[in-house]
């Protein structure tokens, strides 16, 4: 079905067409349509024009009005101070329009005719270690753009860049191979497959004695950096025991992504080792174009902006001097993988915001060497901090990052009382259920509520509160609405133009209509933020109206039917605005 045009798009359109009768030199102005509180809508274009024209703006509004048939689109339109046009649509308008949205499965929200295909880079966890807080937001916020984007029409190809190459894994390696009775049985050996959370207890524990040797043992720590030396040459027995971490690690990151209600596939796992056969010839490309030069011994690029504390340029490193190579050289030849191969036409990094300089650099790198242009752009989705109740970073009582997967398991404990006190006919299967995604809900929708850029206070009493700007709100009124439907009987959602709307019904259908043009806004801004506070403004309009609109108790058969579908309406926006945000609506709470 094709798109549904917004009722502002079709009176911004009226408004546009008699002004350009009205001051031909004006034709394709913008009259700068906005919601208003005085009326429906105000359009306040015309003083800037007038001022232009070197005419009354006052008396062009009156001309452009007069030009405007009202009855069918605009109930009454009238010009207030100094030229601004305040305007009212019809209540018919309103339900007919609605109705077009209610007739197709996408809601009416337009496929963009110029989508691209864009790669999204997160929920890059490291082999060898425990996912923690900090892995939240990537992961979360990736995720909703993932969905938003793939819903506008955009070809989405999905990348998640995990730590799985580095001296840690010839310490690692070097650690089993001297110590080869630590590695539990469970852990890929036999017939019996760790759990997830095991995988990642025998690797933590590896992981933690081997540092502590390293650390202390000069011999070892010769031996392990050696290790690293037979890893990147592809030696079979270090290859080996590399892809047995690799590969246990993973067991363990689906497992939490699993929990998250999340789904990664195994083909979009491309972790820096991916790159591994690229970085020669990165590095080749870049000096023999003059965009690196030698250091010192090391490849570098420099930034005329980008200075140290002692006044000196602050180079990306690509190559280091004794041939290693660093992070910008992953990185880059990502760039390279993704435009090239993927015919990526944007890529978006969803990073925390402390890596803003180094991707700043890695971007400025890759256009001075062709590989992004004005047909391929890159941008950093960066992300603030987790902070605890007290403001500061979100730490244990011992000072430790919070693991991750404690942090699910204490949202959905806390959801299962929340849900518990509310069942009145949930078994327990149910409620357990029930409380996962109520749980994961609150956690996944505190963090997009807030703008990405922002910090935000980690909180779970107030994550799971029935009152205020919750997920959990939301999922009320969902279920209320469902509630509602099922209490309906013979009674059907049926649209009535022809019935006049009390101020809440209007409130809520505009609202409602407006759920197109802010899926495209948050699609290309980058702005899941906005979806969460459509949602949560819809479920507010909703309480209001339920409030106030008797709805199987109406006075007419036709009122009823028409405040059915509108309940019904508001039911399916919620429902998929909050599955583009990776949140469940259960039918029942």
């Amino acid at each position: 079905m094709a798109s549904v045009p917004s009722l502002a798009s079709s009176v911004n359109q009226r408004v546009a067409d008699a002004l350009a009768s009205a001051l031909p030199e004006a034709g394709g102005a913008d009259p700068l349509l906005r919601r208003s509180d005085r009326a429906d809508f105000q359009a306040n274009g015309i003083l800037a024009l007038a001022k232009k024209a070197k005419a009354n703006p006052r008396e062009l509004a009156t001309t452009v009005v007069e030009g405007i048939p009202t009855g069918d689109l605009i109930k009454e339109i009238e010009v207030s101070g100094p030229g601004f046009l305040n305007i009212t649509v019809a209540d018919g308008a309103i339900i007919s329009t609605l109705a077009a949205r209610a007739a197709d499965d996408r809601l009416g929200v337009p496929l963009n005719a110029s989508a691209g295909t864009t790669v999204i880079d997160y929920a890059q966890p490291n082999v060898a270690k425990e996912m923690h807080v900090g892995h939240l937001r990537s992961a979360v916020i990736g995720a909703a753009m993932v969905e938003i984007l793939e819903f506008t029409g955009e070809k989405v190809v999905r990348r998640h860049h995990i730590g799985d190459w580095g001296t840690q894994f010839g310490m690692l390696i070097q650690y089993l191979l001297e110590h080869p009775h630590e590695l539990d049985h469970k852990s890929g050996d036999g017939d019996e497959q760790a759990s997830g959370e095991e995988a990642m207890s025998n690797l933590n524990r590896l992981y933690k004695a081997s540092r502590a040797l390293f650390d202390s043992d000069e011999e070892f720590k010769t031996r392990a950096r050696a290790r690293v030396v037979d890893l990147q040459a592809g030696e079979p027995e270090t290859l080996a025991l590399w892809q047995r971490f690799v590969d246990e690690s993973k067991i363990y990151f689906y497992s939490v992504f699993n929990k998250l209600d999340m789904d990664i596939q195994d083909p979009d796992v491309v972790g820096e080792s991916g790159y591994n056969d690229m970085l020669v010839e990165t590095c080749k490309l870049l000096e023999e174009s003059g965009v690196a030069v030698r250091s010192n011994g090391a490849l570098c690029v420099f930034f005329e902006d980008v200075k140290g504390p002692d006044g000196n340029p602050t180079p990306l490193i690509v190559q280091k001097s004794d041939g290693g190579f660093g992070y910008a050289a992953t990185d880059l030849s990502a760039i390279r993988d993704r435009v090239t191969n993927l015919g990526a036409t944007e890529l978006i990094y969803v990073v925390d915001a402390r890596q803003s300089l180094h991707f700043k650099m890695v971007f400025e790198t890759a256009r001075r060497a062709g590989w992004l242009n004005d047909g391929v752009k890159a941008v950093q989705l960066a992300f603030g901090t987790v902070l605890g109740k007290d403001g500061k970073p979100f730490k244990t009582r011992e000072g430790e990052t919070v693991r991750l997967v404690d942090l699910l398991d204490e949202a959905i404990e806390r959801a299962s009382a929340v849900v518990r006190e509310k069942a009145k006919d949930l078994t327990e299967a149910e409620i357990a259920e029930r409380a996962a995604q109520v749980g994961i809900g609150a956690v996944k929708y505190a963090d997009l509520s807030t703008s990405a850029a922002r910090d935000y206070k980690f909180d779970l009493d107030q994550m799971v509160s029935l009152n205020g700007d919750t997920s959990v709100y939301l999922q009320y009124a969902y279920a209320r609405i469902q509630s509602i439907l099922r209490k309906a009987g013979d009674a059907r959602p049926v649209a009535h133009p022809e019935v006049a709307l009390a101020p809440a019904e209007r409130a809520l259908g505009l609202h409602l209509d407006g759920f197109g043009e802010l899926i495209a806004e948050a699609a290309a801004e980058h702005a899941p933020h906005k979806l969460a506070a459509y949602l949560y403004q819809l479920a507010s309009l909703y309480t209001s109206f339920y409030s106030e609109c008797p709805v199987l108790k109406a006075d007419t058969t036709e009122q009823v039917e028409n405040r059915l579908f509108l309940c019904d309406l508001t039911a399916r926006t919620l429902s998929k605005g909050m599955s583009l945000l990776g949140i469940r609506t259960p039918e029942k709470l």
